[in-house]
């Protein structure tokens, strides 16, 4: 079995079905401790990648970190974070708005920009069938957050 800096390795990888993987297992080993966390840093930088699925791994083990974030490094970053909204990929947009319920569940103190991002995003660069998708994600990840 990989230790983490191997997955964390991994998720550059040019084969995106073995990258794919070891975002899966880092995903998991964030639900359940605090394994992958002192990585944090390796995904935000991953936020800058040409890659979109590069960086929406970024995005999503940020988000599953979230819980271990006691440094506060997301509120350090937020605005960083939440400049994905915007992303040249719609399919990159659609993974970062479903990941913000779970970062405002563990970041109470970020739920207000992370609302406000989410009522105020520009969709207009995107076709209509997406924006159509992507106004629905927006709609459950404000409903999700309303639930805290």
């Amino acid at each position: 079995m990989p230790n983490i800096q191997e997955l964390v390795d991994g998720l550059m990888n040019h084969d995106d079905k073995e990258a794919y993987n070891c975002l899966k297992e880092l995903e998991a080993k964030s639900s359940s401790s605090t394994l992958v966390y002192p990585f944090f840093d390796t995904f935000v930088a991953m936020l800058d990648s040409d890659n979109s699925y590069i960086r929406t791994r970024g995005i999503l083990l940020i988000a599953a970190n979230a819980r271990w974030d006691i440094g506060n490094k997301i509120d350090k970053i937020i605005d960083r974070y939440l400049k994905c909204i915007t992303d040249e990929k719609p399919i990159t947009v659609r993974q970062f708005i479903k990941a913000l319920p779970t970062i405002a569940k563990y970041k109470p103190g970020l739920r207000k920009v992370i609302e406000t991002t989410l009522n105020q995003a520009n969709l207009s660069s995107y076709q209509d069938n997406m924006q159509s998708l992507i106004l629905k994600d927006i709609q459950k990840a404000l409903n999700d957050i309303s639930m805290f």
